[in-house]
């Protein structure tokens, strides 16, 4: 399967050096970990305590669909955050909009640790705690657009897509601190205690990512593309340019593009999120299995994430990105029975050995597509562009994904409609990267309409 070439990214003659690229690669990657271990104690906290203490309910199952659904309002806010940041970033820089969106992470993510649960404030608590999550959803919607071209903007030519999964391995990170924080206040407090205040304290550590913001903010830099791209407009009608809209853009000549991004995207959220917190919570809860167990088991399995991102985005430097992110797919398909038999057994070995498997597929896919999609936009409609794709795949698989895992469940009484849920999403992933392949092709062939930044950008 053909993909697109790698695309200029507007440096001009003054090259960043060494070290201002690892420092940036290192401010994005770590700018990435800490938002998404604050977007991700919510998913687990979700998944072991938020029903009880902000949706208290005779039935489990109900309080479990209430705290999810609390889950998946983060989901639909990142769009939000994704367009408001996209349209700035496209016109003020790369660099505020990041911070900006840690703060705001940092801020919410404390708040949430802070809030009363229902029995001490009642109905404001479950209302407050869905104000929090949509913040929640505006930064990390806002947050991935800006670490993501910071590090692909700094990269050298022919490493765009190991750059890019520096800012990817931020999820698995995310993920492990999540569940080790996690563990630790589950090991220092009482199973009543942990269910009181226990679970706030990895809340808490979201202040830190304020710190982070302010590094941010005094020492690094602008992205060399983006310092290109205003030099560009400058020396063009700069009022012409000030008026035209990004996101105008995108929706009048880049739709296709945006929606075919989402679409080869939205298997590997709905996935993942699957794992992090429906499997948590279905294990838990159904399978009556050790919640500290599950959590480790997590934990090792997002371990071995850190070396498979990288290694898959290096790949796809040299034999281009649509192929190594169809495999991943096409893993994702064929897997998905046989992860849901052996998570069945309720064995901790066999649940390792089936999400293991699953994960290595999630990371094959994960580790080329922040390039990818940098790559499907120019400089000066990217952060919007891809920020679009990007967050339209996390309400289609993300945020919905572990709502539709226990409503299936209650429906069917089988994980099997789950697994047939995600093969439904492998199947759609499949076909969008059909389609931006044979846009990679036509863009490459003379009078085929493509552009010379991202061959699959036409829409």
């Amino acid at each position: 399967m053909d993909t697109a070439p790698s695309a200029p990214h507007g440096n001009t003659g003054n090259q960043p050096s060494a070290r201002s690229r690892r420092r940036v690669a290192t401010a994005a990657a770590l700018a990435s970990a800490v938002e998404w271990y604050d977007y991700f104690v919510f998913g687990i906290a979700a998944a072991l305590v938020l029903g009880p203490a902000f949706f208290p309910s005779g039935n489990p199952a109900a309080g479990v669909l209430a705290s999810f659904a609390t889950f998946a309002v983060g989901f639909l806010a990142r769009p939000v955050g994704g367009v408001l940041a996209g349209q700035l970033g496209d016109r003020r820089g790369r660099k505020p909009m990041l911070v900006l969106a840690l703060t705001v992470m940092g801020l919410a993510t404390t708040a949430i640790g802070l809030l009363p649960g229902y029995d001490t404030i009642g109905l404001a608590a479950p209302v407050l705690l869905v104000l929090l999550r949509l913040l929640q959803g505006l930064a990390v919607g806002a947050q991935w657009g800006g670490a993501m071209l910071m590090a692909t903007e700094y990269a050298p030519e022919g490493r765009r897509g190991l750059y890019g999964s520096l800012v990817q391995l931020g999820v698995p990170l995310g993920v492990v601190t999540a569940n080790s924080v996690f563990l630790l206040a589950g090991a220092a407090t009482s199973e009543r205690s942990f269910g009181t205040w226990g679970w706030r304290l990895p809340f808490l550590v979201g202040v830190l990512v304020l710190v982070l913001a302010r590094y941010i903010h005094t020492r690094v830099e602008e992205t060399p593309a983006f310092r290109a791209a205003e030099e560009k407009l400058a020396a063009t009608e700069r009022a012409a340019a000030a008026r035209r809209s990004p996101l105008r853009e995108i929706l009048r000549h880049h739709l296709g593009t945006v929606l075919l991004a989402g679409g080869s995207f939205a298997v590997t959220t709905a996935t993942f999120y699957i794992l992090i917190t429906g499997v948590l919570d279905y294990a838990t809860r159904e399978l009556e299995m050790p919640r500290t167990s599950v959590l480790a088991v997590s934990l090792l399995v997002s371990l071995t994430q850190l070396a498979l991102i990288p290694a898959a985005a290096a790949l796809s430097d040299r034999i281009g990105r649509l192929r190594v992110y169809a495999a991943g797919a096409v893993g994702l398909l064929l897997w998905m029975m046989p992860m849901f038999l052996l998570i069945d057994t309720a064995s901790l070995v066999w649940l390792g050995v089936g999400t293991f498997v699953g994960s290595c597929f999630l990371s094959i896919m994960y580790g080329p597509q922040a390039a990818l999609f940098a790559e499907l936009f120019t400089a000066e409609m990217r952060y919007t562009g891809a920020s679009l794709g990007y967050q339209i795949s996390a309400i289609l698989g993300g945020g919905l994904a572990p709502f539709v895992m226990v409503l299936l469940l209650e429906a069917s009484g089988s994980s099997m409609a789950v697994a047939g849920y995600l093969m439904a999403l492998a199947v759609l992933a499949l076909v969008s990267i059909r389609l931006l392949s044979r846009r990679a092709t036509a863009a490459r062939t003379p009078g085929g309409g493509g552009g010379a930044e991202g061959a699959a950008a036409e829409g």
